[in-house]
């Protein structure tokens, strides 16, 4: 048997390694392409100077990364409960007026839109008031804080001391730009950093340094900066009377850990108009609760599911536009997950439900233990026959607040949520029924009645807001001296 091969297969085996051969070059040339493509698109166009606030500059260097947090712009999504769209909460739940009553919130509260629309919603909220002058309106300077690159570049310059001091519209002039690069990067090296010198300091109380943090705790820690609760301290050594900013994390950071350490230095946010009790307002401790649940427990980063990596023309990279992951499932949550995206959602949104059902009956049995309270005094109480009952609002309230203001903390931690919400419940109803006691001891039988506020107007006119004054104020201030702060940082800009 011969086995001389026919001639024919040899020319097959011939042409297909030429196919091969110049498939192969085709992928070489494209790697090669790509790697050329990348190091232009990352190859300096201009130098940036120490804490550079204006993110356009950045933009010439990081042209894909400042594209796409130009997106945050967009404020056209909304999900069942959240989303980028501007919502005024204090109109979609009225009982918000009441449980803040003589706390700035009851005025205006609105749903936050985007990071480039961070210091037009400030601006435009009712809660910073209408002032005519920088020494003028009702918050301190400090309130900007998490809100520009401005800021860091402002405390490097005039420090952190001077930067606390004075009124919000002291520094209007001065933090200009929106929320960006300088907030999160070094311009040297683009690493990651934390420009926050609240978060340096919690970690340094805690014996911890932060600059010892992995790559991917930072990715969840430039974040921290500002979606974390806080509060103003006057009475620190440092701050000689200035309201500095604090992270109540020396107890820990669970609503009883704060709750401890609020107690130990005697906090107090506002003294309520109605029951008299001494509040605290959670901010937004969304990093903290968020550290409680799965994905935290996991080492999922913040940016792996709020700014996941995406590919675009070979060059992979961190999608600035900073938003819901249910607006982007695709490259959030199926990155690791395989079920459908309908499914996804349908599983956020049944946490939501849950955890926002039970919200809801701790707020209505706030509204009552407050009004019932109100009542209390007008029957001639003392301060002894409400002490306990004072404090037990309080701390109602504190985890209804620590809930209700840790954004996506229905999904990030519903089991922690789910307790300290059943908690509050159960803290709140205990003081109604010492409410109750005391009511009968002061002569009263019979319920207390639910006040009208099936709408804000309604709720502002019950709490007794001036909201007619505050609103015309407000339109005097974007009328009349914001216009003057901006054409006067465009003059300090063009000298940059």
């Amino acid at each position: 048997m011969s086995n001389t091969r026919k001639p024919w297969k040899n020319w097959v085996l011939f042409l297909a390694s030429l196919v091969v051969v110049f498939l192969l070059g085709l992928l070489v040339s494209s790697i090669t392409e790509r790697k050329m493509e990348a190091k232009f698109a990352y190859t300096p166009m201009v130098e940036i100077k120490k804490l550079e606030p204006r993110n356009e500059v950045w933009g010439e260097n990081f042209p894909r990364e400042f594209q796409s947090w130009s997106k945050t712009e967009q404020s056209d999504f909304k999900s069942k409960y959240n989303g980028s769209a501007e919502i005024d909460m204090l109109e979609v739940d009225p009982r918000l007026v009441v449980l803040w009553a003589g706390y700035g919130f009851a005025k205006d509260y609105n749903q936050s839109r985007g990071h480039q629309h961070a210091i037009d919603d400030l601006s435009n909220s009712l809660r910073t008031g209408g002032p005519t002058g920088p020494n003028d309106g009702p918050m301190p300077s400090t309130c900007w804080t998490c809100k520009s690159p401005d800021v860091p570049r402002l405390i490097n310059e005039i420090g952190v001391n001077e930067y606390y001091s004075g009124k919000w519209a002291s520094k209007g002039e001065e933090i200009v730009n929106s929320i960006g690069c300088a907030n999160c990067h070094s311009e040297k090296s683009m690493k990651l950093t934390i420009t926050q010198p609240a978060l340096i300091e919690a970690f340094a109380r805690q014996g911890k340094d932060i600059t010892k943090a992995s790559h991917n705790e930072m990715r969840s820690l430039v974040c921290a900066q500002c979606h974390s609760e806080y509060y103003f301290n006057k009475n620190l050594p440092e701050s000689k009377g200035i309201p500095y900013l604090v992270f109540p994390w020396d107890e820990g950071q669970t609503v009883e850990d704060m709750e401890k350490y609020y107690d130990n230095v005697g906090h107090v946010d506002w003294t309520h108009k109605i029951s008299k009790a001494k509040m605290l307002k959670a901010q937004h401790p969304g990093y903290e609760v968020f550290k409680m649940g799965i994905h935290g427990q996991r080492g999922v980063s913040c940016s792996d599911c709020h700014m996941p990596y995406k590919t675009e023309g070979g060059q992979k990279f961190t999608d600035h536009h900073i938003q819901s992951p249910l607006n982007n499932v695709a490259n959030s949550c199926q990155v690791c997950h395989r079920e459908e995206k309908e499914e996804l959602i349908k599983n956020v949104f049944d946490n939501q439900d849950r955890i926002i059902e039970n919200r809801d009956q701790l707020e209505r049995l706030l509204v009552r233990a407050h009004v019932e309270a109100g009542k209390c005094w007008e029957l001639g109480a003392t301060e002894a026959q409400m002490k306990d009952i004072l404090h037990g609002i309080r701390l109602g309230q504190w985890r209804w607040d620590y809930a209700a203001a840790s954004h996506g903390g229905s999904f990030h931690a519903p089991v922690e949520l789910g307790r300290v919400i059943g908690k509050g419940i159960d803290i709140t109803q205990e003081t109604r029924i010492k409410l109750a006691k005391l009511l009968m001891t002061l002569g009263f039988n019979g319920d207390v009645p639910y006040p009208a506020i099936e709408t804000k107007e309604a709720a502002q006119k019950f709490i007794g807001l001036p909201m007619e004054k505050l609103e015309a104020e407000k339109e005097k201030f974007l009328k009349e001296l914001r216009p003057k702060w901006q054409e006067a940082a465009k003059k300090r800009e063009a000298t940059y």
